[in-house]
């Protein structure tokens, strides 16, 4: 009974030093996360208004030599960004983001898959760790794992801009970004996304007679569409790849914030079940030696 007792007693300091480790997590999650949650959340309305810009102007050029990134062709060669953390500890955060990747793949590369035609990008190395045993017949990419550790727009344009001049230089006929959708930091939505080409606009006579409104982009440019635009769609592809990663990140310490919250939660649930369980054994301990106390005091009395 010594031993057990020694036993729920170690188990108790364990607990508690796990439980003190996760509440420190919780707290630098909850630090980081509010950098994160207001850089993605001042970022949002600029990033969607620029993307809706951009879809309202390429759905328009009608073949215009500036249309490339949203010229649609048949893909003989496909690529899928896996955006994902590099740390762990946030419950089942990678695991959604990577079987959103494996559900686009399977719905829409599977026959690029099996032709050696698609390649997946990690950003992240989680991503990685994911996907390496069931997609290791995929040409992968792990230049970008690190990308995390410096999330400014100039550093994040190495990587949209190469996915970019691949996909005009008709390495890559379409390109998917998965990543998490940042709602609050309970909830991430894993999503997949066509980065290129830029979906367009297609509004049916239907939609027309019930009034609803083209796409028909109503710009005045200047100087020249074809100068401007040169300049101007790069540049909003490539914010648009910002919002990926800044929606991940703050979705990553979201998620983390969260499982460590639970785990804190679920440590002191623990430690109360564990103390009830050694008062109990010392309570029986207590019992059986009075009993042979007694027993024994009445062995000498008969005596």
């Amino acid at each position: 009974m010594g031993a057990n007792l020694k036993e729920v007693r170690e188990r108790i300091t364990s607990v508690k030093s796990t439980q003190q480790i996760t509440k420190a997590m919780k707290m630098v999650s909850a630090a980081k996360l509010r950098k994160a949650q207001n850089a993605i959340t001042q970022m949002r309305p600029y990033a969607n208004k620029l993307n809706d810009m951009l879809v309202n102007i390429l759905s328009n050029l009608e073949g215009d030599a500036v249309s490339s990134f949203g010229t649609e062709r048949e893909i003989e060669n496909a690529a899928v960004v896996v955006v994902t953390s590099t740390r762990g500890l946030c419950g089942a955060f990678n695991t959604n983001i990577v079987k959103e990747a494996a559900k686009i793949i399977e719905e829409k590369f599977s026959e690029h898959r099996k032709q050696k035609k698609l390649t997946i990008y990690f950003i992240g190395k989680k991503g990685f760790d994911g996907m390496k045993r069931k997609f290791a017949d995929v040409t992968f990419n792990q230049d970008h794992l690190d990308l995390f550790k410096d999330l400014s727009f100039d550093n994040i344009a190495t990587v949209s801009q190469l996915l970019m001049d691949e996909f005009e230089n008709k390495t890559y006929d379409s390109v998917y970004v998965c990543y998490a959708n940042f709602k609050n930091a309970a909830t991430q939505v894993p999503l997949a996304d066509q980065f290129l080409p830029v979906p367009k606009v297609e509004i049916d006579d239907a939609d027309l007679k019930a009034g609803a409104k083209t796409a028909n982009a109503d710009y005045i440019f200047e100087p020249s569409k074809e100068e401007l635009l040169k300049h101007l769609i790069p540049s909003i592809l490539q914010t648009k790849f910002q919002k990926y990663l800044l929606d991940t990140h703050a979705c990553e310490h979201g998620a983390r914030m969260t499982a460590m919250s639970k785990a804190t939660d679920n440590a002191e649930d623990l430690i109360k079940e564990l103390k009830i369980t050694y008062n109990k054994a010392r309570q029986e301990a207590i019992t059986k030696e009075l009993s042979e106390i007694v027993g024994g005091a009445a062995a000498l009395e008969g005596a």
